[in-house]
Formats: structure tokens, sequence, C-alpha cells
């Protein structure tokens, strides 16, 4: 789910002017276009990934928070999802046919016009996404979280026409109120439709706009909903809320809100699946004799007993203790991986014992003293 950086994707350098963001992503378009690349869902995915990159770089309010603090800058700031979005959306998202000209008047003219075509009529508004930080305790138990957002919303003052009170748009003169231009090419033979450069598809012009939204129709809102987060969620997944997405055009139906799930660290915790993995300390004479042991756990410090031998690095289970499985609600188990520390510091008490074992393990070990000369002389004689 990991976003690639909007710089890279654009291949620009984070010094780029608008112009070069612009011609970029302009080349780009028209190489991923799917009209150029009729059924490449690789292209399309491009596309699309292009569109999102030039929709934040092109910003210059949203490309300051997204150089100042990356993609994390723009939850909440009303950035279309365009994986979910069709290309006549994006069209109408970044104005492309601003951007494009009449290349695809050209080359891919035909495509162009069949969705121009379709795209009068009531349409469904743009989905957007957000982000929500949760808790392993959070995920282990499910939570409800107010997330706050920003979207483009119906203009109060104009209630989406775009005309100023007292007034309202009239039929574009250029197209007669279909959005769209025919021309005739090769002698006549056939006929290109493309987006009427007046009224840009709208079918209609707004002489005297709103004050407020400029004649957008549209202006941009805070939002608070709480969302309902299923116990045993993973980094990555999505929670959608329904309706809670930017107006639609023309009646049609709001798009949605995707809630994306991100896992805050715990200091002692890490996930594995539906396991948890905690690395705990023990003594050497914890690992040879045996013990018991406390260790940390989501619900509070468990006694976990340590057998005789314990070797550096082993895994011990506990049933149940992971967490919860978001399809069968199935606990996961924890895993506790003991670390063996070996003391920097003994006590002559200590140091004398553990010499005394030493020479029922017949092992050699430095003696308490050696002078710098004869680690010397051994150094050399060892040579």
């Amino acid at each position: 789910m990991a976003k690639r950086d909007y710089y890279e994707v654009l291949g620009v350098e984070k010094t780029a002017s608008a112009d070069d963001i612009k011609r970029s992503y302009r080349r780009l378009a028209i190489k991923y276009h799917p009209d150029k690349n009729p059924g490449d869902k690789e292209a399309e995915a491009k596309f699309k990934e292009c569109a999102e990159a030039y929709e934040v770089l092109s910003d210059s309010e949203k490309r300051s928070r997204y150089d100042q603090y990356g993609h994390a800058g723009l939850q909440g700031s009303g950035i279309h999802d365009y994986s979910r979005m069709n290309v006549d959306d994006i069209f109408g998202a970044l104005n492309l046919e601003d951007i494009l000209g009449d290349l695809f008047g050209g080359g891919f003219g035909g495509g162009r016009a069949r969705r121009g075509a379709t795209a009068r009529g009531p349409r469904r508004g743009y989905d957007l996404e957000t982000e929500v930080e949760l808790t392993l305790d959070e995920v282990a138990k499910g939570v409800e979280k107010s997330i706050e957002f920003t979207r483009q919303d119906v203009c109060e003052e104009c209630v989406g026409s775009g005309a100023a009170k007292g007034s309202s748009p009239s039929k574009c003169p250029t197209c007669g109120g279909s959005g769209q231009v025919v021309r005739s090419g090769m002698g006549g033979f056939f006929q290109m439709a493309s987006t009427c450069p007046q009224c840009r598809g709208a079918g209609k012009i707004i002489s005297n706009p709103c004050k407020k939204c400029r004649g957008s129709g549209r202006t941009s809102k805070k939002r608070l909903v709480t969302v309902k987060i299923p116990a045993g969620v993973h980094e990555g997944q999505s929670v959608r809320i329904s309706g809670e997405g930017e107006p639609g055009v023309d009646g049609g139906p709001r798009g949605d809100l995707y809630c994306y799930v991100r896992l805050k660290e715990h200091p002692f915790l890490q996930r594995d699946g539906i396991d948890l993995v905690a690395t705990v300390p023990i003594s050497f004479t914890q690992a040879s004799l045996g013990g018991e042991i406390e260790v940390p756990s989501l619900s509070g410090m468990r006694e976990l007993k340590i057998p005789p031998g314990t070797q550096y690095g082993d895994v011990f289970r506990i049933k149940g203790q992971g967490l919860p499985d978001i399809r069968t609600k199935h606990n996961g188990d924890e895993l506790v991986q003991v670390m063996v520390e070996i003391p920097k510091k003994l006590n002559s008490q200590q140091e004398e014992l553990l010499r005394e074992f030493a020479k029922t393990e017949d092992k050699i070990v430095l003696p308490k003293t050696k002078g710098f000369f004869d680690k010397l002389k051994d150094y050399f004689n060892n040579k």
C-alpha cells in the first residue's frame, strides 16, 4: 500500500517549477492514456498514479505540505482517491482538456469522444481517503474513532449552481448546451467530437459567478465523522464510510470516504500476522537453572516458566494472547523470545563461584590477573 514519491512518479526534481511539472505530467498522461493503451491495466494504473501526483504538486499549498511532511501531511486534505476513479472522472477533476489540448481530438479522439458523450447527466461524486492511527490494544478490541477531514462540498451561497444570487447559468453558445463540439476531418468522411473549449464540457456558462465559490459551486469544508474499526484490522487496510465523499454532479450520489489504518509502534510488542512477538532478557542463571519471569502482554504482565537449559533466542508460546483474526475472530498467540544477558561486572563472590563452576566444566578461563609483559610474550609466542 506504500505510495511512491510524487516527484519520482512525474520524473522531476523537488526544485522543479510549475511549468516543468505540467510538461512532465502532460508527457506521461499522453504515454499512459487508456486510449493509447487499450486494455492495458498497468498503463491505466500509471495514468491514475500520475494524475494523483499532479493534483498535489500542481497545487502550491498541497505541494508545500507534501514537501514538509510527505504523504502523511496530506491526510484529511481532500485528495481524490484516483485508484477508484475512472478516466472520465480524472478528466473532470484535473481539467485535462486544458492540459492536453487537442491532442486527444486527433490521435486518440475516438475513445475520448465516446467518454465525452456519456459524461453528461448525473455522475457520482469523487471518493476521498484519509488515515487513522491505532494502537495494538485498539486493534485487539476494535474501536470507534472520530475522523476530521476536509472535502469539497456544495456551496451554501449558490446551492452548487456557481451563479450569484438572483442569476443563473446560461446555455453555452458554442456547443448549444451539449458540452461538445464536433469537427469534420479527412474531407468530411468522418467527424470528431471533443469537449467544448468555452464551457469545458459543462454545457453552460456562468456570467455572474458566486463570490463565495468563484463560480465552482463547491467550497472546502471540514467534516467530523465517527468510524467503527473492526478488531483484527491490519496495517494498510481501509474502512469504507459510505456517502462521505464529495457530492455528485447533476444530482448524482456522493462518493465514499476510505479510512486507511496505520499502526502505532508498541514499546514491547511487535505484530506478526495475528501473533504478537515480545523479546525479553533473562540472566544466564535463569537460562541454566530455569525460573519464572514476567513478560508484557496486551492484558498486562503475565508469568512465563523458563525451563532449565534454555538457550539464547529460544521462543516460548502463550496461547490466545495474540490478536483476533478479522474474519474468524480466532485469537493468535504471543511468542516470547528470550535473550540471555551476560553480566559485564561481577563481585568477588560471584566471580569465585563461577571459577569453581568452570573447574567442573574442565574449561580454560583467563586467570584473575596477568601482567602486560606476560600477555605480550604469549602473543608473540603464539604467532
